[in-house]
């Protein structure tokens, strides 16, 4: 049984408390291993720098503090979104909604008989889940090709298909 329904869904996965649906960023580097990475970069750029320092060229150290620095915030914009992701749970009367942001949650809760969920008719649009006097849009992590497909199967698994 748990086989037939698990081969209905394709984002989905299957658990006793009910089904969910976890989206994430597509991320090849961990903020952990960013880290390393910016520490090495660090150390070596700074090596460089010193050995020139010490050769005469003074302005090498100052400009190599500063293109440190510029990385140094490119990183830490990536790193803070690097684990953005969509949850949504689908439990036994609520649909649960939780979206986080550079480390901000957004919990929604939705009586599973009145929520509504919607792709926008516009090309590339999020998906809209609504339901009691709120909304939330859903999907950020899904091709845009793929987000009808997403809120059809979370319109099948909400009527218990």
């Amino acid at each position: 049984m748990v086989s037939q329904a698990n081969n209905a869904f394709r984002f989905a996965t299957l658990s006793e408390q009910g089904i969910e649906w976890t989206l994430k960023r597509n991320c090849s580097v961990t903020p952990a291993q960013l880290g390393y990475l910016y520490v090495s970069l660090c150390i070596l750029s700074m090596g460089v720098a010193g050995f020139f320092w010490l050769q005469g060229a003074t302005l090498v150290l100052p400009f190599a503090v500063l293109e440190l620095m510029a990385v140094g915030a490119a990183f830490l914009v990536y790193a803070r979104h690097a684990t953005d992701s969509e949850r949504i749970s689908l439990l036994e009367r609520y649909l649960v909604v939780e979206r986080e942001t550079a480390g901000t949650l957004l919990r929604c809760e939705f009586a599973r008989e009145w929520v509504r969920v919607e792709p926008r008719q516009d090309v590339g649009q999020l998906i809209e889940v609504r339901g009691g006097g709120q909304s939330v849009q859903v999907g950020r992590f899904v091709r845009s090709d793929l987000r009808p497909v997403l809120a059809r199967e979370i319109r099948q698994a909400l009527r218990g298909v």
